[in-house]
C-alpha cells in the first residue's frame, strides 16, 4: 500500500517536498498540505496533486488517513511537531534544525526514548550529496590514511533579511557544515572558536570557525552570507596521504569574447536536489520498514548540531575559545 504522506507548511521548502513526493517517491501518496496560509496550502496541493488541505498541523498529524508527515514549518516549530508526531505514534522528516536549544532537543530524545523507538529522521541532506558520501568513502578505505583537517565554506548570495547577524549565520547556516563534518570524520567536536572581519558596509560580515574534534583534527568553517556572486559550497578533507576536494557543479562552460564561464546558482535547490531526493526516498524506507536510515541524521545529531552552534555564538561574542560540552550520548542512538 502506498505511505500517505502529510507535508506541514507550504513555504519554499514544503512546496519543494511536495514536489518531490510526488515526482519522486514511488510508494508515497501526497495526502495533505497543512499551511496556517489556506491560499498557499491550496497552490502548492493544486501543483502538486494532494488530496486534501489543512490549517492545524497537530490535527493534521493526528489524521487517520495520514501514516508520515514531512515538517517544513518555521523552525520555532519543528521540535514541537516532532514531538506530536512521536506522540502519534508516525515517523516524521523534520526540516533542520530539529531546535536552535539543544534543552529543547534533549525533550525530543526523552520523547523518543519513552516512545521507545526511533520516530524522528533529520533534515541534514548534505549526508546524502555524493561529494559527501566520496569523501567518507575516501577517509574509510583508508585511501587518505589519518585525517588531519577539514576546510569548509559556505556563501550565499545575500543574506535572507536586513538583521541578519553573525550569530544567525552559525545557528542558521553552519550547522549543515556541524552535521555532515562530524558524519565525515566520524567524530565529535571539542572546542570552537569564531571570527568576523569588518565589512566597509552595514551587512553581516563572514564568519569564520575554527573547531578542534575530540580526535585531535581541525576543521574550518567559512559562512559567507554576503558573497555576492552566488551559492557556492566547497569542501576539502586532508589526510596524512592526500587530500578529496569537493568540486563546483557546473554542468555548462560558456566561451565567448576571450573569456570563459562557468554560472553558480542563486540558492541551494538545485545543487542539493539529488540529495533531498535520496533522503526522501530513505525516509520512505524508514517509515515503510521501521528500520532508520544508515547515514541519516537523528534526533542525537540534531541535538550535537544545536550544541556547537551554542557554543560558536559564545565563541564570537566573548572572542574566546569556547568547550563543546555534550551529554554522554544515549545508547538508544548508538
Amino acid at each position: 500500500m502506498s505511505t500517505r504522506i502529510a507535508i506541514i507548511g507550504a513555504g519554499l521548502m514544503g512546496a519543494d517536498h511536495a514536489k518531490i513526493v510526488a515526482e519522486d517517491m514511488p510508494g508515497a501518496t501526497l495526502q495533505v498540505i497543512c499551511d496556517m496560509d489556506a491560499a498557499r496550502a491550496k497552490s502548492v496541493a493544486e501543483a502538486h496533486g494532494a488530496a486534501d488541505i489543512a490549517s492545524d498541523p497537530e490535527a493534521a498529524i493526528a489524521r487517520a488517513d495520514v501514516d508520515a508527515v514531512i515538517v517544513a514549518s518555521p523552525d520555532f516549530t519543528h521540535a514541537p511537531l516532532s514531538k506530536a508526531c512521536i506522540a502519534a505514534g508516525k515517523r516524521v522528516l523534520c526540516e533542520k534544525p530539529l531546535s536552535q536549544k539543544s534543552a529543547e532537543c534533549i525533550g525530543v530524545m526523552q520523547a523518543e526514548m519513552e516512545a521507545g523507538a526511533r520516530f524522528v529522521q533529520l533534515g541534514f541532506m548534505r549526508r546524502y550529496d555524493q561529494s559527501y558520501v566520496e569523501m567518507r568513502r575516501a577517509l574509510s578505505d583508508g585511501a587518505l590514511g589519518r585525517a588531519l583537517m577539514m576546510h569548509n565554506f559556505h556563501r550565499n548570495v545575500e543574506t535572507p533579511a536586513s538583521d541578519f547577524t553573525g550569530a544567525m549565520a552559525i545557528t542558521n547556516s553552519a550547522p549543515h557544515e556541524f552535521d555532515v563534518v562530524r558524519l565525515v570524520l566520524g567524530t565529535e567536536y571539542a572546542s570552537i572558536t569564531a571570527h568576523q572581519p569588518r565589512r566597509s558596509d552595514a551587512r553581516v560580515a563572514p564568519v569564520v570557525m575554527v573547531l578542534e574534534t575530540t580526535d585531535d583534527q581541525l576543521v574550518t568553517i567559512e559562512i559567507n552570507n554576503n558573497a555576492a556572486y552566488g551559492y557556492d559550497v566547497r569542501a576539502e578533507l586532508v589526510g596524512e596521504a592526500g587530500s578529496i576536494a569537493m568540486n563546483n557543479v557546473a554542468y555548462t562552460r560558456t566561451d565567448m569574447a576571450l573569456a570563459s564561464a562557468t554560472r553558480y546558482d542563486a540558492d541551494w535547490r538545485g545543487r542539493y536536489h539529488d540529495a533531498y531526493v535520496r533522503q526522501n526516498r530513505a525516509f520512505l524506507r524508514f517509515v515503510e520498514t521501521g528500520r532508520f536510515p544508515d547515514i541519516a541524521s537523528s534526533s542525537w545529531d540534531g541535538y550535537a548540531a544545536a550544541v556547537v552552534a551554542e557554543a560558536g555564538v559564545r565563541a564570537l561574542q566573548t572572542g574566546t575559545k569556547q568547550a563543546v560540552e555534550m551529554i554522554a550520548r544515549p545508547e538508544f542512538y548508538a
